[in-house]
């Protein structure tokens, strides 16, 4: 093999790197392992048929997904993001395109049979973590209520009690080794009361917290990695929180109605649905820092 041959199996093998992270996530669930297997291939094939230069996959937070930034022949500075196969994140590419940028990342190109998208990079890109809680509750709370409008066709979004049934299920199997049963009852009982049908759902990003925001040029801020399903606006208040549990167990009511009010929802709907998530939301530890803090709501 020539030097320059070599040269472009290495930066192959470099670009199509694997993370531990998203290997891990993959382990013993046969779809994802089927999914892992194609992987370098399609990146391969999708680099050639977008013409892009990759750069090594980012390694931190990116649990399902592979994900690196690019450069196209253009110059066009964009990610390329090939979603690993989980309910939650199913509806990406719909709800990117129905937001249309409007708070979120742009679609700059997809294809839909292999959940690959091609996106708008947000650069500098830095993470709404970098500043203080209470600001992130104000940049996500107008965020929020920019994203919540009602889907018209074309487009069709699953309900939100799809991924509350499918967490339900995943809960019950694990009720050997639940710590406070009747706790954890009165989350799924929760979870099946708050998600009945009213007629003024929204669409919501349902995984909206600092670290799915970046700074960007566009707009001061962009959200990234939504994972959408139609349902109760105040749902959509729990992700953000459940990111900011020193202040819930310091001043837990505070932080809610805090955050409700931002919102324009009913503090008290966000309060049930917050207990909920911390009392029954699938988990591999049911003695935990969540089960703690739902003692204190419950």
């Amino acid at each position: 093999m020539n030097q320059c041959a070599k040269g472009r199996h290495h930066e192959s093998e470099r670009v199509t790197t694997l993370p531990q992270h998203l290997v891990e996530a993959c382990r013993g669930v046969p779809e994802r392992t089927a999914w892992l297997e194609k992987l370098p291939c399609l990146i391969r094939e999708l680099q050639n048929r977008w013409s892009l230069s990759l750069e090594s996959p980012w390694s931190g937070e990116t649990s399902a997904g592979w994900v690196a930034p690019a450069v196209c022949s253009d110059g066009a500075r964009v990610v390329l993001k090939l979603g690993m196969p989980h309910l939650e994140g199913e509806d990406e590419l719909e709800g990117l395109r129905f937001w249309d940028g409007e708070a979120t990342v742009r679609v700059l190109d997809a294809d839909a049979a292999h959940n690959a998208l091609l996106l708008e990079r947000c650069e500098p890109g830095t993470a709404l973590r970098e500043l203080p809680e209470p600001e992130q509750d104000v940049v996500i709370a107008g965020l929020l209520r920019r994203l919540w409008r009602k889907p018209s066709p074309p487009f069709s979004f699953r309900p939100l009690s799809v991924m509350l049934a499918h967490w339900s299920q995943e809960t019950m199997r694990a009720a050997p080794g639940w710590s406070d049963a009747g706790l954890v009852r009165e989350g799924l009982r929760l979870f099946k009361e708050l998600s009945v049908w009213s007629g003024d759902e929204v669409l919501l990003a349902t995984d909206l917290h600092a670290g799915n925001v970046l700074r960007a040029r566009r707009e001061p801020w962009l959200v990234i990695d939504p994972k959408p399903f139609v349902g109760d606006r105040a749902y959509d208040a729990t992700q953000h929180l459940l990111n900011c549990k020193g202040r819930l167990s310091s001043a837990l009511g505070a932080t809610i109605r805090r955050f409700a009010d931002l919102l324009d929802v009913d503090h008290e709907r966000v309060r049930l649905w917050t207990l909920a998530r911390l009392a029954a939301e699938p988990r591999t530890d049911w003695n935990d820092e969540s089960t703690a803090l739902a003692r204190m709501l419950g």
